[in-house]
């Protein structure tokens, strides 16, 4: 178990996926303008990531590596990210059209979200096991959601403060942005790793 919480802690706070390992900074800084978008957007991408994380493991498992096929390791991993995401899509338009509409682009291009295609590569480097390869990629996808979340909030209290014109719109989130991944590195002494 202690091992197990480790891992959530590791994926979701210290390691982060947009703070420390500088993936999925698109969206990061596309879609954080409101909380219910970021919310939305985190929930859409802790989906994609946890189930194409799951089925990328077992086509990594039993498809890529018996029939030493691992040079077609990124085609398939896009091809299963872009199916789970065409669901997603689907599932968000059916549910909740007014969220579909927020996303707008967005919502496709979590297809080329390199933080969803990184997360699988960063399973197949550490060699988990399935279980442990679903804890990471779902701890990964809570502490993605979380940053997009809090940064979505910080955003919103920026946009009402009187900011030097020199540092209004993307230059004030850079520096937000930083501010908050410097507050994280306060996790780094809690992973064993």
């Amino acid at each position: 178990m202690k091992d197990i919480i480790l891992l959530i802690v590791s994926a979701a706070l210290v390691n982060n996926v947009i703070l420390a390992r500088f993936l999925g900074l698109c969206s990061f800084m596309g879609v954080t303008t409101r909380v219910d978008t970021a919310v939305g957007m985190g929930a859409a991408c802790t989906f994609v990531i946890t189930i194409s994380s799951m089925v990328d493991w077992g086509v990594e498992k039993f498809l890529l590596v018996p029939f030493g096929l691992g040079y077609l390791r990124t085609v398939t991993f896009i091809l299963v990210i872009a199916a789970a995401v065409q669901f997603t899509e689907m599932v968000v338009r059916k549910v909740s059209p007014a969220l579909f509409k927020m996303l707008g682009i967005y919502l496709p291009l979590i297809t080329t979200n390199c933080a969803v295609l990184g997360v699988t590569l960063l399973l197949v480097e550490g060699k988990y096991g399935f279980m442990d390869s679903t804890v990471f990629a779902f701890a990964s996808s809570l502490g993605y959601s979380l940053v997009m979340v809090m940064f979505a909030g910080l955003r919103e209290r920026v946009a009402l403060a009187d900011v030097p014109r020199l540092f209004a719109g993307p230059p004030i989130g850079f520096i937000t942005a930083s501010l908050l991944a410097l507050a994280f590195m306060g996790f780094s002494g809690m992973s064993a790793n």
